[in-house]
């Protein structure tokens, strides 16, 4: 058996080699993401009983690769370490696109052969949470795969488990079907999985960083359940962009400047921070045609938006958050969020179900993918430090691995 294979020099099916290439952060390079990140050659995962082998076609890049790059906020080696895994290096990535290549003797979901795009919610199946049927992704053992786990869809061959494998879309490429269910399984779960304040038909969502890859999404699932999505941009450049994509009106948030902590209510300050969250609100109004809050505000910036967000949310709607992008400390007029009934939720990837729903949306081409960018293997770490640095393009980014050629994967 031929120990190690060339990217793209597809063994036969179900041929394991015993080595990889992967690209791999590791504790002494922590920094810059274009030089944390390296490829190298390591051993091929072993499977336990419920895992499967991906022979990986794409992959998606995400900030939580940045964040592992960088060693902040969380070390994800060491934490790993702590748990008892031995490996002293992170194989990274989250989204993947590829073909079922090896199943542990529990698995019976999925079939070596199987063209598969992954989901990033795992959990430890011997969980007693799970096992008693209730929601996987508010377990004790839930992780990020690909950030928290290793072996990820950076790797010739990821390792996951078998649940986490949904069926790939047969119109999209490989680099297309790479790079979207971590955020729109995210999104997904942010808009419909917190009943009753789920997207129902004519409600207005309002979706900061619309032109990302969580807020594309956002646009695009809310649109597609008969909502309005509102968009929320920094720069005008950015506004067709989200139009194409479902946003019945566009703001720049740039033509405002009340962003950040919330001043003092009893403070000299607050009157004019009031004076700004209120002419943004009518620019809320002005986007949808009429007078309206949002009945969902979809949150991922964090500090810098959610004094506004609290403020204007809809009397019993929901501000929903799945991350802090400008940071992590939160004001907010707590008197407005009470007397109102406001629901602040957070939330975090997706259960199967979630993930199943979302592939569905796409496969009916109700959601694109909105693939902005597809890079070669060797440029993963540019990816990474263009979205550190915010100059990524909108939408989503992928990275070639097994599939050297783009537009490979789509059937006619």
């Amino acid at each position: 058996m031929t120990e190690l294979f060339d990217l793209g020099d597809r063994p036969p099916l179900g041929e394991v080699p015993s080595k990889m290439h992967a690209f791999l952060v590791r504790q002494d390079r922590f920094g810059q993401p274009r030089d944390a990140w390296r490829r190298e050659v390591i051993p091929t995962p072993t499977l336990a009983p419920d895992e499967v082998l991906i022979y990986v076609m794409a992959t998606g890049v995400n900030y939580n690769n940045v964040w592992a790059a960088l060693g902040q906020p969380l070390d994800v080696i060491a934490e790993r370490q702590r748990r008892g895994e031995e490996e002293d290096f992170h194989a990274g990535g989250s989204d993947c696109s590829g073909i079922v290549w090896a199943l542990g003797d529990q698995v019976t979901t999925v079939t070596v052969g199987d063209e598969v795009v992954v989901h990033s919610g795992w959990w430890a199946p011997d969980d007693p949470w799970v096992l008693s049927g209730r929601d996987p992704m508010l377990s004790d053992s839930v992780r990020v795969w690909g950030y928290q786990t290793n072996y990820g869809s950076y790797c010739q061959y990821a390792r996951a488990q078998a649940h986490q494998c949904v069926p790939k879309p047969p119109a999209l490429t490989w680099e297309a079907a790479g790079c979207y269910l971590l955020c729109a399984s995210t999104a997904y779960r942010m808009l419909m999985g917190w009943s009753p304040n789920a997207v129902e038909d004519g409600d207005v969502v309002l979706v900061w960083g619309a032109a990302g890859g969580m807020g594309s999404m956002a646009l695009q699932i809310t649109a597609a359940l008969g909502g309005r999505p509102i968009a929320v941009v920094s720069g005008d450049d950015k506004k067709q962009f989200c139009l194409d994509h479902g946003a019945v009106g566009v703001i720049d948030r740039l033509a405002f400047d009340h962003w950040g902590p919330m001043p003092d209510t009893e403070g000299a300050e607050y009157g004019e921070w009031v004076k700004g969250v209120r002419a943004f609100g009518k620019a809320i109004w002005e986007a949808a045609g009429e007078r309206v809050s949002p009945r969902i505000v979809f949150e991922h910036p964090g500090e810098a938006t959610l004094p506004s967000s609290g403020y204007l949310c809809d009397t019993g709607g929901m501000i929903v958050i799945c991350a802090g992008t400008t940071g992590y400390n939160v004001t907010m007029d707590l008197r407005h969020h009470w007397t109102r009934q406001k629901r602040f939720q957070g939330s975090h990837l997706s259960n199967d179900e979630q993930a199943v729903a979302v592939n569905e949306l796409v496969a009916a081409g109700k959601v694109d993918p909105c693939l902005s960018k597809t890079f070669a293997f060797d440029e993963l770490g540019e990816a990474h430090q263009l979205m550190l640095e915010n100059r990524h393009p909108s939408g989503n980014m992928a990275v070639l691995v097994n599939a050297t050629e783009t537009g490979q994967g789509a059937s006619a």
